[in-house]
């Protein structure tokens, strides 16, 4: 069982600030993640497209399709 540590009350401001900054990181990371993972989507998409970097093309893909999908869970 994990135990909560409790904050003393003037260091709450200060708390709440790197709880804050900690959220807007986490939320940023997610969004650059969920991007990355289009731009490998399409691009491994028109290198199917060409019929000889397929072989390239397919696993970028699938790759991008993953990084999107754990962006969004």
């Amino acid at each position: 069982m994990e135990k909560k540590k409790s904050v003393p009350w003037f260091l709450w401001p200060f708390k709440l600030i790197w709880d804050l900054l900690a959220f807007i990181l986490n939320v940023t990371g997610r969004i650059v993640g969920a991007v990355l993972g289009l731009v490998l989507l399409i691009v491994g998409l028109l290198l199917t497209i060409l019929i000889f970097a397929a072989p390239i093309g397919i696993p970028l893909m699938v790759f991008g399709f993953m990084l999107m999908i754990r962006s969004l869970f």
